[in-house]
């Protein structure tokens, strides 16, 4: 597959040589050349992508070779209008065909061009927008001044207009991918191809304006070169290293500030531009207006998930994550940690069931959050263990244990079922060591085993 990839390729590559240098000995339109060798090269630009190299992305490749398929179409039907008479409206199918060359090749190249496998959707979005920007700006300088001068038809008038104006936004959404990503072989050459591809549109429009464009003349091998490029690109891989900041916000704030200027200047002296810029004017603004909406949706999002992450499930209260967060936040503050762990709940638990265990420990937690001040923090490190961390002196906090100890001084009734439990409470205040977590730990210990209730670390 990767020879017959290679001949194919060569074989295109040969005869574009072949058919630029003949433009020097023929300088009217042949047969052979402008119909039969220079679509052929198209067509076997599109074949040759049947047996790329399987480091590319498959996706882009199959929409790179729809989109110069819809151009060889394109260009095959406007070439036999020129050398014979078709019973159908070819000029119309030809503009069509090579119009929906755009969308295959809006999807194809970036894809071909960026290296990382999976785009985020503001990625995507933030990529539009300075197309949409870009191209509106360029369209309004360069397409703008030549409009007056075009007269015909209107079909005529908006296929003249269309492809400059999709010419410079497929270059700027390339120039917008090329902005997130390392330069690589492969970026040189499909950009320069979509350059080429772009200078001939414009030089085919400027011909066209002042009457100076012949079929078969040198300018529309400039196209081929342009799409040759595009499969050279093919054999090249991305670069290897990648920017993970993404395409850089300030590109993107300069684009909707061009666009919302253009549309400010078209309202303010109408007729300043031609009014079609409006159109993408307008697209890039909505595109904005959606990816401001995505990206707060995902903050709120990447919020709730932080806060879940640092939640306890069952009963709502903090868990070991944030409470471990907060202890090392405390610094040299005044404060103490309490580590409370429930007596007797294991046999219950067992007894009753988990359900009935789950059911008291929410109890539990809503007790414990009803004696403890407005600033404490109230976590659930695991099983029937509990943790508080105050902001308070050593006396504050012992008067906090003990009327936490009280709470369970009354059974819990579940049902038809009233349970006893009782609490062991370890007391440790913020000092020097800093070591809150372990020295509460270890009087929590000594008042189980000792049966005292609530135990201070200082005392022992």
């Amino acid at each position: 597959m990767l020879r017959k990839y290679f001949s194919l390729n060569t074989l295109g590559f040969l005869l574009l040589t072949v058919h630029l240098l003949s433009r020097v000995i023929h300088t009217t339109p042949q047969v052979y050349l402008d119909l039969w060798i220079y679509n052929a090269i198209a067509i076997l630009f599109v074949f040759s992508l049947i047996g790329v190299p399987s480091f590319n992305d498959h996706i882009g490749i199959a929409f790179l070779a729809l989109a110069i398929g819809l151009w060889a179409a394109g260009s095959l039907i406007s070439s036999l209008s020129v050398f014979y008479t078709l019973n159908l409206p070819s000029q119309l199918a030809s503009n069509v065909l090579y119009m929906l060359f755009y969308p295959a090749a809006f999807i194809a190249l970036p894809r071909l061009l960026s290296q990382r496998s999976r785009i985020s959707a503001v990625e995507i979005l933030d990529s539009t927008i300075i197309a949409l920007g870009l191209g509106s700006l360029g369209t309004a300088l360069f397409v703008g001044p030549v409009l007056p001068r075009l007269n015909g038809d209107m079909s005529m008038t908006f296929f003249a207009i269309f492809y400059p104006v999709g010419d410079l936004i497929l270059v700027a959404s390339v120039i917008s991918t090329l902005l997130s990503q390392k330069i690589s072989k492969r970026a040189v050459v499909a950009s320069t191809g979509i350059f080429i591809y772009a200078f001939s549109d414009f030089l085919f429009l400027w011909l066209h304006v002042n009457n100076k464009y012949t079929f078969g003349s040198i300018s529309d091998d400039g196209w081929l070169v342009g799409l040759a490029l595009f499969v050279m690109s093919t054999q090249f891989k991305a670069s290897e290293q990648s920017s993970n900041e993404g395409v850089n916000p300030v590109f993107v704030a300069l684009s909707v500030f061009l666009s919302a200027t253009l549309l400010g200047i078209i309202t303010i002296r109408p007729g300043y531009f031609p009014s079609f810029i409006l159109f993408p004017t307008l697209l890039t603004l909505l595109v904005a207006f959606i990816r401001m909406t995505i990206a707060l949706r995902q903050a709120r999002s990447l919020g709730t998930e932080r806060t879940l992450a640092r939640t306890d499930e069952l009963t709502g209260l903090s868990n070991r994550r944030k409470l471990i967060a907060e202890i090392e936040e405390i610094g040299d503050s005044e404060g103490a940690l309490l580590i409370l762990d429930l007596d007797g709940f294991k046999p219950v638990n067992d007894s009753f069931g988990h359900d009935i265990g789950d059911e008291i420990l929410k109890q539990v937690a809503m007790r414990f959050h009803r004696a403890l001040p407005p600033d404490a923090t109230l976590a659930r490190l695991g099983g029937d263990e509990f943790g508080v961390l105050i902001h308070a002196n050593y006396e504050s906090s012992m008067e906090v244990a003990l009327a936490l100890h009280a709470t369970m001084s009354y059974p819990f009734l579940v049902g038809k079922e009233s349970i006893d439990l009782g609490v062991s409470i370890g007391v440790a205040a913020n000092n020097d060591e800093h070591d809150l977590l372990r020295r509460a730990d270890v009087a929590m210990y000594r008042a189980k085993r000792e049966s005292l209730g609530v135990a201070h670390f200082d005392f022992f």
